[in-house]
């Protein structure tokens, strides 16, 4: 819920004052705006008024909770299978034999999950970067052919992760700017 500064600049001094006792339903930024006015309009506050007033407006901290939109959450859950479908991959793949293989195949599951992350916390960014590295990804899809005709369960794997990120990345471009 918030509150327009502008809405709050068309009320009295004397409404506006009703804004600053305790007790009152307003929300803190209602509160921190019929201050600001007030002095504005040159109300002058005694050095207590002013810290009281100060105590009723709780200050905003750098851990304050973003909201976040459901389809970040949404879609940070279907990165996160997918990065769990390739954990199963790693172990039924025949490439997981070797230390390159492997070393690749955690690297890409941390960058996976870093994405997962990220995109989790509501970073906007992250959706472009997820995008190109699934255009990339498709470069691959030769590969994922042959992993279907050599080995089936690695295949449909690879295709259901394919699937899922795409699906992730659908439902984060479907966000709007003013969400």
């Amino acid at each position: 819920m918030s509150v327009k500064k502008s809405i709050l600049e068309t009320k009295t001094n004397k409404e506006l004052e009703e804004y600053l006792k305790e007790g009152n339903r307003f929300i803190p930024e209602a509160r921190l705006y019929a201050f600001e006015i007030l002095k504005d309009r040159g109300i002058e506050f005694s050095e207590a008024e002013t810290q009281r007033i100060m105590l009723l407006i709780p200050q905003k901290t750098k851990f304050e909770e973003i909201a976040v939109h459901t389809n970040y959450k949404k879609a940070a859950n279907l990165i996160y299978v997918s990065a769990g479908l390739g954990l199963i991959n790693v172990i039924l793949s025949p490439q997981a034999t070797t230390a390159f293989g492997i070393i690749v195949a955690i690297f890409t599951l941390g960058i996976l999950i870093g994405i997962g992350y990220l995109v989790s916390k509501g970073n906007e960014w992250i959706k472009y970067v997820l995008l190109v590295l699934m255009l990339v990804g498709l470069l691959a899809i030769p590969v994922m052919l042959l992993n279907i005709v050599n080995n089936p369960i690695v295949g449909i794997i690879n295709i259901i992760q394919t699937v899922l990120q795409i699906y992730s990345l659908v439902l984060l471009f479907k966000i709007s700017k003013t969400n």
